[in-house]
């Protein structure tokens, strides 16, 4: 079994080489969107890859959409300390492996880390250098029209995403910075000054 890997320190060498920027926001803000607009811009950033204890389903591929690993290993790597962060759904782990993520920063990469509310908590304690956004909607209002408008969900859920969105919203002030995912271009312009600085290309 492979020895845990140690934190990567924060003194501003390791800054240098690359960094781990974390994005959070409640479902229907339109993080992919602004990611995938973002990535037509930059598509040297690396988008970490997560596991999970879930069957691949069809045209998935271990390593590219997800680490697929069973319950045993990933148990392993959480109490070895080789997530950043992880948790449990339906059943199933889901995580962040860390070395995959410290390669990428040592090779000089920015790394975007997609996750939950509660991932990104875990994030702050796992790797504290790490730049976290937070993605709000204009108003709640306007969240719950996306969610509505999208058509992917019952009622049900929406209700369900929209009270979870409450306890996300609440959080915005432990995040370094929050764009607000208004005008699709305007927020794709910040997110990408938050991450490259103002004068990026």
């Amino acid at each position: 079994m492979e020895t845990p890997t140690e934190v990567v320190p924060t003194h501003p060498e390791s800054h240098s080489s690359g960094k781990l920027i974390v994005l959070t926001g409640p479902s229907g803000v339109g993080k992919g969107t602004l990611l995938k607009r973002l990535r037509l811009q930059h598509p040297d950033l690396y988008l970490s890859i997560s596991a999970t204890t879930r069957q691949p389903r069809p045209g998935e591929v271990d390593g590219q959409h997800y680490y697929f690993l069973d319950r045993t290993a990933f148990e392993a790597m959480a109490a070895e300390g080789d997530l950043l962060e992880w948790a449990e759904y339906a059943g199933n782990y889901y995580g962040t492996p860390r070395k995959p993520v410290e390669a990428q920063i040592q090779a000089g990469c920015t790394v975007i880390l997609e996750i939950e509310l509660e991932g990104a908590r875990q994030v702050a304690q796992t790797f504290p250098q790490a730049h976290r956004i937070f993605i709000a909607p204009p108003s709640p209002e306007t969240l719950e029209q996306r969610l509505r408008e999208r058509g992917q969900d019952d009622e049900a859920t929406i209700e369900r995403r929209l009270k979870r969105a409450q306890a996300e919203l609440a959080a915005i002030a432990e995040f370094d910075q929050q764009i607000v995912n208004d005008d699709l271009n305007t927020a794709v312009t910040a997110l990408e000054s938050a991450i490259f600085g103002p004068a990026a290309p």
